[in-house]
């Protein structure tokens, strides 16, 4: 059975923080809150915790797992940027949005794309997320809350924990947050695309809204 903490929103609890920071360092599945909807987290580099992920999603070895992180120096070790992609992340981080990158050797070859050598990469804007990434000291693993037979993210709380609580090992309330996805953004190459249209604004990007 699933452990259950309520985590203020604004103001996370660091004694809570820190349990589930253990929760994730032992192997554990998190469901936690982000800025655009909740999402199922783990260990960078557990192989049997990204496996769960993978089956309560029902995804394949084609799908991008998301490494969640704290900060641009954290991105800059996990994916490949130049000056201008730098700019651009400087200018749009922490938000709503999943970059799609080149991985460098730091990221495991099962959360690559495996015939493209990418990772999706993102920096969330929500006060509860980037406590746990600060207490873990490194990404998360992590993928949108989304089951297979449903058109849309989870965010309610309660439903979450019914459906759940025998599939991963910590439900994280922070309270009423949307049920968005992120906006997809590849950009490994010249310019950016956009993959999929999401919470975050692609005007910055140069892309029509």
């Amino acid at each position: 059975m699933a452990q259950f903490f309520t985590i203020h929103p604004g103001n996370p609890n660091p004694r809570l923080i820190h349990q589930a920071a253990a929760v994730l360092r032992g192997g554990g599945v998190v469901v936690y809150p982000t800025d655009s909807c909740y999402a199922l987290g783990c260990h960078l580099d557990d192989k049997d915790a990204v496996s769960r992920i993978r089956q309560i999603r029902q995804l394949d070895e084609q799908h991008h797992l998301t490494l969640m992180c704290r900060d641009l120096s954290e991105i800059s070790r996990y994916a490949k940027v130049d000056n201008a992609k730098f700019r651009l992340l400087k200018s749009n981080t922490p938000g709503s949005y999943t970059f799609i990158l080149e991985a460098t050797k730091e990221v495991p070859k099962r959360l690559q794309h495996p015939k493209r050598s990418t990772i999706g990469i993102r920096i969330p804007d929500h006060p509860v997320a980037l406590a746990l990434l600060e207490e873990l000291g490194e990404p998360m693993s992590s993928s949108t809350l989304i089951l297979p037979d449903q058109a849309g993210p989870l965010n309610d709380v309660e439903l979450i924990r019914e459906l759940l609580e025998k599939k991963v090992d910590l439900v994280i309330d922070g309270g009423a947050i949307g049920a968005d996805f992120t906006t997809v953004i590849d950009l490994t190459g010249d310019v950016p695309v956009l993959l999929r249209r999401g919470k975050g604004n692609v005007a910055p990007f140069g892309i029509e809204s």
